[in-house]
């Protein structure tokens, strides 16, 4: 390696998405000579957006700001834009109608966690004995800490068996847990782990009363954030390079990655960041002699990923549509569905003559394989289920946007596949919504996070520049840190008086 005087230290990121641009920015701010590669024409991965052939904006999918996501507001601050809409209120429809509608929690008298989302919550049709039905459930939200110890014991059984376990009602399932599973979590009950199921319920909707507030782009996350994003890196000396698919990297002495590989190009590095999801990761690992030697990449094909489909409706009349933002279960089996009022989210729709309308499916691996033309009227009949007015709107132009394994399956047994932070490699780090780490954020937060974290892990391993400040989650409220102390303090009793033969 070259000493810190002579040159700049090389550094290589692979993947362009909330990860692989904050560890990107960060470095490149440090005076590290900073290569992000990106396999797609753009940079953003999963919330890159683009113009159809007509000019109209397409994205893949529309991506929720939550209340929780501190890191990422900051960075919004320090970038000086403001890509985001106020804070919005949400429903939720079966095709029996309107089932649940949210209030802005942030608005409501406070309450401590978790009866403020228990009581101000407007349930259209679930009855009250449904509801209570919950309440053995907060054990386990008290026990699952987000420790490892916490991960290894929930992540072994599905989150239907978890819920059934604590003796939650077949509807407050059916009709409540099960659709924050598809919507959160991309999968149905049957196919989440538990522990993923306990770590997102509390980060996005019980540890605080505003956590599940929300609010979105104004556009597409790629015009909106990314673009002048990008512009801030190379301003800082980043270079940023779409079009590079990672084919193999190079293995120096002293158990260092020394190169990157794109096909005929090779990009020598100090250190490496991959950013990439869980199917990239796994291809770049199955085509790389130094990474598939070591048993942790090998390991990485025992996870899985989601198939995601997001269509975009132009109608020819306007719709109304209560709330700009609403889920939907009951539809079709194993598979939940988003829809969103593009013009009350999106700036540039406000003055559309007709209804544009972005419709998002979850696990809709049943749904891929349909034509346009099979697709456009299946979608408008869901919405009809929703919103009977749409029966009678016609579709005047549309976009599809297919995304086979494109987001994170979280699935029971699958946590000791998941990869840390570091790796077997000295200079090589990890980043990504699926990697192991305790801040315990979740989705897009978790994924600038871990990219921020791999940044610091670069900086601590090469000594120059000064880390990134990653602002925490807010504290548990001090009855939940009461709580969680006296169940660790009996825990921890039990496990030294009783014998350790029972499965965890």
């Amino acid at each position: 390696m070259a000493a810190i005087g002579e040159d700049r230290r090389k550094v290589v990121v692979v993947g362009a998405g909330w990860a692989g641009l904050g560890a990107t920015y960060h470095l490149a701010k440090q005076g590290y000579e900073v290569t992000l590669l990106e396999a797609g024409p753009y940079p953003g991965g999963l919330v890159a957006g683009w113009q159809t052939a007509g000019g109209r904006s397409v994205e893949a999918g529309i991506h929720g700001f939550w209340y929780p996501y501190r890191n990422i507001f900051s960075l919004t601050d320090e970038l000086k834009i403001q890509p985001f809409t106020p804070w919005t209120q949400s429903s939720q429809y079966s095709p029996h109608g309107l089932e649940v509608e949210s209030p802005l929690f942030q608005a409501m008298p406070y309450l401590p966690s978790p009866l403020g989302t228990f009581l101000y919550t407007r349930f259209q049709r679930l009855p009250l004995v449904d509801r209570l039905s919950a309440l053995p459930l907060l054990y386990a939200v008290v026990d699952f800490d987000n420790s490892p110890e916490a991960w290894q014991r929930y992540d072994a059984i599905t989150a239907r068996e978890l819920f059934k376990q604590y003796g939650v009602s077949a509807r407050l399932y059916k009709e409540s847990f099960e659709p924050m599973l598809l919507v959160g979590l991309f999968a149905p009950g049957e196919q989440c782990s538990a522990a993923a199921a306990l770590g997102m319920l509390y980060y996005f909707i019980l540890a605080h009363q505003p956590d599940f507030d929300v609010r979105w782009c104004r556009g597409t996350v790629g015009e909106q954030i990314f673009r002048p994003w990008v512009q801030q890196i190379e301003q800082a000396g980043g270079r940023i390079l779409a079009n590079h698919r990672v084919t193999n990297v190079v293995e120096g002495a002293e158990n260092q990655i020394t190169a990157v590989v794109c096909g005929d190009e090779t990009f020598e590095a100090d250190a490496v960041i991959f950013a990439v999801g869980i199917a990239g990761m796994q291809k770049i690992a199955a085509s790389s002699p130094a990474l598939r030697r070591r048993s942790e990449f090998r390991n990485l094909s025992n996870l899985g990923a989601v198939d995601v489909l997001a269509t975009r409706l132009w109608f020819d009349r306007k719709v109304h549509i209560t709330h700009p933002s609403n889920a939907c279960f009951g539809f079709h089996p194993t598979t939940g569905w988003t829809f969103f009022d593009l013009n009350a989210l999106h700036d540039e729709y406000r003055d559309e003559p007709g209804s544009v309308i972005e419709v998002d499916f979850y696990h809709a691996n049943q749904l891929l394989n349909l034509d346009d033309e099979e697709l456009i009227p299946l979608v408008q009949r869901d919405l009809a289920g929703c919103i009977p007015a749409f029966r009678q709107a016609q579709v005047v132009d549309a976009g599809v946007v297919r995304l086979p394994r494109a987001v994170s399956h979280f699935a029971p047994g699958s946590y000791r596949y998941l990869l840390p932070g570091t790796t077997p490699f000295k200079n090589v780090f990890m980043s990504g919504d699926w990697i192991d780490t305790r801040h315990g954020s979740w989705s897009q937060e978790k994924a600038y996070v871990t990219g921020l974290e791999a940044a610091n892990q670069v900086i601590t391993t090469l000594g120059l520049g000064q880390p990134a400040s990653i602002l925490p989650i807010i504290p548990d409220e001090p009855h939940i840190q009461l709580a969680r102390g006296v169940n660790r303090g009996v825990r921890s009793l039990l496990e030294q008086s009783l014998p350790a033969f029972w499965l965890p």
